[in-house]
């Protein structure tokens, strides 16, 4: 019994039927009459089963008292509320069963109503799927119809553009065997010019020999005939002799334009030549001969770009005063439709042996002894590259004859490294945007790079020059006189301070006209 009661109390079914009836009455007057059927069926099914519980109750504890305990209780007070209650009783279990069987039946029909409700909205879906499916599947077919149709013009343009094209590749062959034959022909002609004129090349030089042995027999001749020097001035002026000239300037100039320009051409390719053997040679030598004297490889490379930098600018001094010299020559004697200034070009590449290269090899070695950039011991001198310099300044100075001439570029360190002018050397730091210093010069034709330099870039490149310029020392020049051009360098130089920048000597005086001009 007392299980059975502990459970009744621990179901809390009376709290639960209480708190039904609390909700039941605050609603009553907001539910309608089937939600009010409801809720008083629901609270009568568990106060049945309350009872019933409380039944089972009565009966253990009517045990649990023996035959006879309690019995006047029973007599009492439970056979008088069964006596009441008996005749109800057989019409209640009908009752109770008819409203399970309604709520049965509406459950049942709650569920069908939902059941056919979701059965309708799956139907509308799938409907709606089904006509946009349909509207995707027709305006398929029609991008397909259009496809189709766009594939055929597309197929028949293809074919009229491949017929077009098999036409022209088969015209453009056939312009391409004319431009063949063109081009066998017109190599053919110009082998035959250059035959032309290497004779014509070799007939000038015998033609130049023998002026000059008859100038020299003239002279021997009339210096037979007149022995006054006056009369000797006279006939040197004589019209004889201005003949002679004239022939003598005839025969030197070129006889035909093209034979002009193809032997530029031809000069500018021998010329490109040997400067890129001056770089790929002549640099490494010089730098072989420098090494027994330097150990810093720095020091060598700055040495051997700044005498090349120094040989183009003195070679162009001396092209220029050589071409003055040559037009103060020829323009009393210059006639025909020819320019002057053709004759004179054609003169001075006539004769470019005439060029005291030694001079300027003097010039650049004065030059390089004043620069401020290079610091090396005194007992050696700059004479041991004089070789590497005179090929140096024999190349600048034919660069000068051609149209239009070419030039170094200008270089400066610390300067941003430009990539179309210079190449890095293998120890260069390839991060870096500063030259540190140059090894080679770029070559230059009207601003425009023919062939690239090297230079070595390394980071601080600008303050470490600025501090190697501040360090370092120059030579003073020994008292030789400035315009002398012996064979040997008549040059000295001491450990004395470097002078100002701008002192005034025939090197430094020169250093930047090449850039300017």
């Amino acid at each position: 019994m007392a299980d059975s009661l502990r459970r009744l109390v621990n179901n809390e079914s009376c709290r639960t039927l209480q708190d039904k009836l609390e909700n039941w009455y605050k609603d009553y007057y907001m539910n309608s009459c089937d939600q009010n059927l409801n809720c008083c069926c629901e609270i009568i099914e568990m106060n049945s089963r309350i009872q019933g519980q409380l039944f089972t109750i009565l009966s253990l504890t009517a045990q649990e008292g023996g035959h006879y305990a309690g019995v006047e209780t029973i007599k009492s007070r439970l056979l008088p509320w069964l006596g009441t209650c008996f005749s109800n009783s057989s019409i209640a279990k009908p009752i109770e069963n008819n409203i399970n069987l309604l709520q049965e039946s509406l459950e049942k029909d709650r569920q069908l109503r939902e059941l056919s409700a979701s059965r309708e909205r799956e139907i509308q879906q799938l409907d709606s799927e089904l006509n946009s499916t349909r509207v995707q599947l027709s305006m398929v077919q029609q991008d397909l119809t259009e496809t189709e149709m766009d594939l055929e013009d597309t197929k028949t343009r293809s074919a009229t553009a491949l017929l077009a094209a098999e036409d022209e590749i088969i015209h453009l062959r056939k312009q391409l065997k004319s431009l063949q034959a063109q081009e066998e022909s017109r190599q053919r002609s110009l082998d035959m010019l250059t035959d032309y004129e290497r004779q014509l090349r070799t007939l000038k030089d015998e033609i130049a020999v023998l002026s000059a042995e008859k100038s020299v027999l003239q002279s021997r001749l009339s210096r037979s005939r007149s022995p006054s020097p006056v009369s000797q001035h006279s006939r040197s002026c004589s019209p004889m002799q201005k003949e002679l000239q004239k022939e003598l300037h005839k025969e030197l100039v070129p006889s035909s334009p093209l034979v002009s320009r193809l032997s530029s051409v031809s000069r500018k390719a021998n010329l490109l030549a040997r400067f890129s053997d001056a770089y790929a040679q002549g640099r490494l030598e010089a730098q072989t001969l420098l090494k027994r004297f330097i150990d810093k490889m720095e020091t060598v490379q700055r040495i051997i770009y700044i005498a090349t930098v120094e040989s183009f600018h003195v070679a162009k001094m001396a092209f220029r005063h050589f071409k003055i010299r040559v037009r103060k020559t020829l323009s009393p004697t210059h006639i025909g439709s020819e320019e002057l200034e053709d004759a004179v070009m054609d003169y001075v590449i006539c004769h470019l042996d005439l060029y005291d290269v030694q001079c300027s090899v003097n010039d650049v070695i004065r030059a390089m002894n004043v620069n401020p950039k290079i610091s090396f011991p005194p007992e050696v001198d700059f004479i041991v590259i004089n070789s590497f310099i005179k090929e140096i300044c024999c190349i600048a100075f034919a660069m000068q004859t051609l149209d239009p001439p070419l030039d170094i570029a200008f270089g400066a360190d610390g300067e941003i490294f430009n990539d179309c002018k210079y190449r890095r050397s293998c120890d260069s730091d390839f991060t870096a945007p500063l030259v540190f210093y140059h090894v080679w010069p770029a070559l230059m034709e009207n601003e425009i790079v023919i062939m690239k330099g090297e230079a070595v870039t390394k980071r601080g490149a600008f303050w470490s020059s600025v501090r190697n310029v501040n360090r370092s020392r120059s030579r003073s020049l020994s008292p030789v006189h400035h315009h002398g051009c012996s064979g040997k360098s008549g040059v000295s130089r001491s450990r004395s301070p470097s002078p100002p920048r701008n002192i005034n000597t025939s090197g430094s005086s020169h250093k930047y006209l090449s850039h300017k001009g």
